[in-house]
């Protein structure tokens, strides 16, 4: 999968999750901030992320996610591992 493709995916993913249009989602949308997302949201993420990529999320990785960038490197890191 590229790295578009993730991005894309990704950012489907969490615009059905969170009822957002995609457009929002830009790689320097910040999570907690623009977003508004919430620890009980962080958590259903993982979740997705986990069964996307078939791997458990690290607690630390998910400590550093704050864009949805960051979300994008952390599915496309858990993909290539």
């Amino acid at each position: 999968m590229t790295r578009q493709e993730v991005e894309l995916k990704t950012r489907e993913m969490m615009a059905e999750m969170f009822e957002l249009p995609l457009e929002q989602l830009k790689p320097e949308t910040r999570l907690f901030e623009e977003l508004n997302l919430d620890s009980i949201d962080a958590v259903d993420m993982v979740v997705k992320v986990q069964e996307i990529t078939g791997r458990r999320v690290e607690q630390a990785d998910l400590r550093r996610v704050r864009t949805v960038n960051d979300v994008v490197d952390m599915v496309e890191h858990y993909l290539k591992s």
